[in-house]
């Protein structure tokens, strides 16, 4: 974990600020890293929207992707701060509620999964 000193927490606060973030962040949580499509249809949300938001939660340092082949799957940073994992478990306690219609989708599609690995790409249609 980095000190609390290394970090400034300014751009964590703004980019947990916006709701969709938070959506990101709660699917995240649940310490399984998903895929790009697996989040959009989780999320009912068109991809082009979700990355954008990935990329706010990348520079924040509050999330990392690894690639595997064809996918990047996305997980919390290993790296975060004792703040910032304090800021993720007030997340996971008090927001579950509140999307735990995303966390269903979610889990229902991880079962499509084949070896742990996404393999069908987007089922949602980004026309919504």
């Amino acid at each position: 974990m980095k000190s609390e000193t290394e970090v400034d927490l300014i751009p964590v606060f703004k980019a947990l600020g916006d709701e969709t973030r938070l959506r990101i962040v709660n699917l995240l949580i649940q310490e399984i890293p998903v895929c790009v499509c697996e989040m959009t249809d989780a999320l009912q949300l068109p991809q082009y929207h979700v990355s954008r938001h990935l990329i706010i939660l990348k520079n924040a340092g509050l999330v990392e992707a690894q690639r595997d082949g064809t996918w990047i799957y996305y997980s919390i940073a290993g790296n975060i701060t004792a703040c910032e994992n304090d800021l993720l478990a007030v997340i996971k306690k008090h927001f579950k509620e509140d999307y735990r219609d995303d966390i269903k989708r979610l889990k229902e599609r991880l079962e499509k999964r084949q070896d742990e690995r996404c393999v069908i790409g987007f089922i949602q249609d980004d026309t919504k």
